[in-house]
């Protein structure tokens, strides 16, 4: 048995790979069905969106996709985990209208116009462009560049420009896991203040609403020791910095985040983890949930 991204379980009847040649014109939805007794839409959703199933030797997502006669449909039971792009970054969903990633720590989201180094950016633009010379890849929301996790990339402007518009009903979920100094003297609480950003590209906080822009971000603590905790942090709203100021706001700034108050580094890193992200698909409508691992490194803090 095995278990999709939203928790949808169903065991795999069979122990092969299967090939089914089209005959006639029509939608995969409808032909799947038609070929997998065994299976209802949910089913076959949830093959689509792990790339189990193949059309001409190219692994498809959309259930509309238009089959021709002649064309191979392979079906791969074991799901295979996620493509990676080198070490930085892997893909865990891809669909014709967007990407979501995981990034490892120390990548930028885009390059800031000096930097030559490896970009999220980069790497997909020559992921997507090696499977069709056209296609581009457009920025929907950034991580620092020392946090890890999850972020998601539009493969359009008409698909970015909707994400961006509708991002606080689109995106159901934020969370993250993150490493922070001291023992929390509450285990769990809510942090709201108006954040501004100066010239100098620092980010403030404030409770004086003609000052800046509502940030409001929800934590409770999972792990303690009398040096660090471990926090879940979920966002309400998702401004430029947001948890590494209301973390300093607090008392309890992330570990390693020196710019925000931090006294020591012991990860060697930002301890921040994007560790869920959920969505209602821009196209299609679907309910998306991606969970990513809370790195190794931050729990061996305690």
């Amino acid at each position: 048995m095995f278990m999709d991204h939203e928790g949808v379980i169903f065991a795999s009847m069979q122990k092969e790979d299967i090939v089914l040649e089209v005959s006639e014109k029509g939608l995969l939805m409808q032909f799947l069905l038609q070929q997998l007794k065994d299976r209802n839409r949910d089913n076959i959703k949830s093959l689509l969106r792990n790339k189990q199933v193949w059309v001409n030797g190219k692994a498809v997502s959309q259930f509309n996709h238009e089959l021709l006669p002649g064309h191979r449909v392979l079906i791969k039971w074991k799901r295979t985990t996620g493509q990676g792009l080198g070490r930085d970054l892997q893909i865990v969903f891809e669909d014709d209208h967007l990407v979501v990633i995981d990034k490892q720590p120390g990548v930028l989201s885009i390059g800031t116009g000096r930097d030559k180094e490896t970009t999220a950016y980069n790497l997909l633009s020559a992921h997507v462009k090696s499977q069709t010379p056209a296609s581009r890849i457009f920025v929907v929301h950034r991580l620092d560049r020392d946090t890890s996790g999850l972020m998601m990339f539009a493969k359009s402007q008409t698909v970015q420009s909707r994400l961006q518009k509708t991002w606080q009903t689109s995106v159901t979920e934020r969370t993250y896991v993150a490493v922070v100094e001291g023992k929390m003297e509450n285990s769990e609480g809510t942090i709201r203040s108006y954040v501004y950003e100066n010239k100098s590209m620092m980010m403030h906080s404030s409770q004086d609403p003609a000052r800046g822009e509502l940030a409001i971000t929800h934590y409770r603590t999972l792990k303690s020791n009398k040096d660090f905790s471990l926090l879940e942090v979920s966002l309400e709203t998702g401004k430029k910095n947001q948890i590494r100021v209301h973390m300093q706001d607090i008392g309890h700034s992330l570990a390693g985040d020196r710019k925000y108050g931090a006294m020591g580094n012991p990860l060697g890193r930002l301890g921040l983890h994007a560790s869920v992200l959920a969505f209602k698909h821009p196209i299609t409508g679907e309910s998306l949930r991606f969970k990513s691992t809370v790195p190794a490194k931050m729990l061996r803090v305690f």
